[in-house]
């Protein structure tokens, strides 16, 4: 895939050239992958390095070592991909976060840039969200997108710079806002449908019994405000919690349907595995 070289954002990205050439800053960026199976498993090479020059950090090479990189691509649960493909316009910026990221984390910094500055994992995080900016990826959803990604380097804790503690309240923080926002969810959405518990309708404090439409209006209502005051918790990344938070709550009736349908698929699959084998057996 070449990405076109006419306007000045996407010029950001630079062809990295081949592991043994150097990157040529004045040509654009060409993507070639060579997908692998390895362990049972899908990943991709970068056969050819990306280059990106970050406002910040200046140019960045990934992959620093093209002959053990591997990448899944967009890292996107199956349930969401609808949402955010692995593959499309924000592929580059995938490609290099993946690149200033992977890197063995327990070792310290994920990457050196060639200026010399050390990247760490919110840092790539950020470069990634900049990225799909010049790439011209839709507002809402790079911000989804970093919002992911912050949390799992909330959740990872490492080759951040973070000492023990501030890991752990870190991550404390986005196990006990995500939990809350699900539990609280559910509860809202029951209250909605007018559900009933061991005998007892289930009824929340945020939403006053009303017709149908202002009571979906004060459960969305709600799932903006309590998140933000959860998302307060996770200090410079509240607004990553805050999105994190919204788009959970927002997104977790849909899921749900979305697990059900994918349950009843897999007991298809399963029933005509069954019927194959039997089918065999009787030739």
């Amino acid at each position: 895939m070449t990405l076109p070289g006419h306007t000045h954002p996407v010029r950001r990205f630079f062809d990295g050239g081949l592991p043994d050439e150097p990157a040529d800053r004045a040509a654009p960026a060409r993507v070639f992958l060579e997908r692998r199976m390895e362990d049972g498993s899908e990943s991709f090479a970068v056969l050819r390095r990306l280059g990106y020059d970050d406002r910040r950090l200046g140019p960045l090479l990934v992959p620093a070592d093209p002959a053990t990189f591997r990448s899944d691509l967009t890292s996107v649960p199956r349930f969401f991909t609808w949402l955010v493909p692995r593959s499309g316009r924000h592929l580059p910026a995938a490609l290099v976060h993946d690149g200033l990221v992977e890197t063995d984390p327990a070792a310290g910094p994920t990457y050196v840039s060639t200026q010399g500055h050390v990247v760490t994992r919110p840092q790539a995080d950020r470069v990634l969200r900049d990225a799909m900016a010049d790439l011209g990826v839709p507002l809402v959803q790079r911000w989804l997108v970093w919002a992911a990604v912050t949390v799992a380097t909330m959740l990872d804790g490492r080759a951040t710079g973070w000492g023990p503690l501030r890991r752990w309240w870190y991550r404390g923080a986005v196990v006990v806002t995500l939990g809350a926002v699900v539990v609280m969810g559910g509860l809202a959405t029951a209250d909605l449908l007018d559900l009933e518990v061991g005998g007892w309708e289930v009824s929340v404090p945020w939403i006053v019994d009303a017709p149908p439409v202002p009571e979906l209006l004060q459960g969305a209502l709600a799932a903006v405000v309590l998140p933000a005051l959860l998302a307060s918790t996770w200090g410079p990344f509240r607004a990553a919690g805050l999105i994190a938070a919204v788009a959970l709550g927002l997104l977790l009736p849909v899921t749900v349907a979305l697990v059900a349908v994918y349950l009843v698929y897999l007991g298809l699959e399963g029933v005509a595995r069954v019927i194959a084998r039997r089918g065999q057996r009787s030739e």
